[in-house]
C-alpha cells in the first residue's frame, strides 16, 4: 500500500492545492450536506446550518490543531519541545497535526453557543453533526494516506503501508534497522473503515428507530460508537505521547469517558422503555 500521487496536486508561487486539503473540503461539504438534510427531515431550515457552518469550522480548526500540538503530539525534541521552540509552525496546519477531540470539544461549545444565541434546537443540530461526522472523518482520513501519516508500528500483513524515509518518525528513521522494505499498519485505513461502519449504523438507527429517538439520541450513539473503535486504534499509535511506562496516553482517557458517559445517558433515557418492551415479550 502507496500513495499514487503526490501531496501537492498543484502549484502558483507560494500557493499549492494539496490532496490533504481536497479531502477535508470534500469530507466537510458531504457531511455538512448530510446533516443539512436530516435537518431540513426534521422540520427545520438547512440553510440555518449553512449559516452556522464557519461559526463552528475555524474554531473546531483550531481547537483540534492547539490539541494535537499541546495534548497529542510526542513529548520531547520531535514533538511538544519543536513547537516550543518553533512557535510559529503551530500555524501551519497544513504540514499535518490537527485532532479530532480538540474540534469535537471546542465546535460542540460553538454549536451550542451558536444555537442558543439563534434560538436553534441544539441537541437536534448535535445529532446532525454526530450523524454526519463518522462519514466525513472517513474520508478525511484518506489525506493522511497521501501525506504518509498515521500509521502504526512494523507489520508482514499483506496490506501493510509503505512509508519513506523522508515522513518517519522515530526509531523508524534508522534505515539499517527497519529497511525500506519495511511496512507498517495502516491506521489511517483502520479508522477509515470504522468510521464507515459507524456511519452505516448511525445511518440505519436515525431511519428504522426515527420514531423513538429522542433529540441527542444520535450524538450521544456517535460518542459512544467512534470512540470505541478510537480507544483500541490508539494501542497502535506510534506518534502519541504515553503515560511513562503504559500504553495508554490521553486519548484512551476521553474515549472511556464519552463511552461510558453516553452509555449511562442513552440508558437514562431509555431504559424505563427497553425494560418495558423485554416485559412485553
Amino acid at each position: 500500500m502507496y500513495p499514487p500521487v503526490d501531496p501537492i496536486i498543484f502549484e502558483v508561487g507560494p500557493l499549492a492545492l494539496r490532496w490533504y486539503g481536497l479531502l477535508m473540503v470534500t469530507a466537510i461539504f458531504t457531511g455538512s450536506t448530510l446533516a443539512s438534510r436530516f435537518l431540513s427531515r426534521n422540520g427545520q431550515d438547512p440553510d440555518d446550518f449553512w449559516d452556522m457552518l464557519v461559526w463552528v469550522l475555524i474554531p473546531s480548526l483550531i481547537g483540534a490543531r492547539l490539541y494535537y500540538v499541546f495534548i497529542q503530539s510526542p513529548r520531547g525534541p520531535e514533538g511538544l519541545g519543536y513547537y516550543l521552540s518553533h512557535p510559529g509552525s503551530i500555524f501551519r496546519v497544513w504540514e499535518g497535526g490537527i485532532h479530532i477531540f480538540g474540534a469535537l470539544i471546542v465546535g460542540g461549545a460553538a454549536v451550542w453557543l451558536y444555537s442558543r444565541v439563534r434560538q436553534l434546537p441544539v441537541l437536534l443540530y448535535l445529532d446532525a453533526i454526530g450523524l454526519a461526522l463518522p462519514l466525513s472523518q472517513a474520508i478525511g482520513r484518506w489525506g493522511n494516506f497521501i501525506n504518509q501519516e498515521l500509521y502504526g508500528p512494523p507489520t508482514t500483513l499483506p496490506w501493510g503501508l509503505r512509508i519513506d524515509a523522508p515522513h518517519r518518525i522515530p526509531p523508524f528513521t534508522d534505515l539499517v534497522t527497519y529497511p525500506d522494505t519495511l511496512r507498517f499498519h495502516p491506521l489511517f485505513l483502520y479508522e477509515s473503515l470504522w468510521n464507515f461502519l459507524g456511519f452505516a449504523l448511525l445511518f440505519w438507527i436515525s431511519r428504522r428507530f426515527a420514531q423513538h429517538l429522542k433529540p441527542g439520541d444520535l450524538i450521544l450513539s456517535y460518542l459512544m460508537v467512534y470512540p470505541l473503535g478510537r480507544f483500541f486504534i490508539e494501542f497502535l499509535r506510534t506518534d502519541s505521547w504515553f503515560f511513562p511506562g503504559t500504553p495508554f496516553n490521553a486519548v484512551h482517557i476521553f474515549c472511556s469517558i464519552a463511552v461510558v458517559g453516553a452509555g449511562i445517558t442513552l440508558y437514562n433515557r431509555h431504559g424505563e422503555a427497553l425494560r418495558q418492551a423485554f416485559k412485553g415479550h
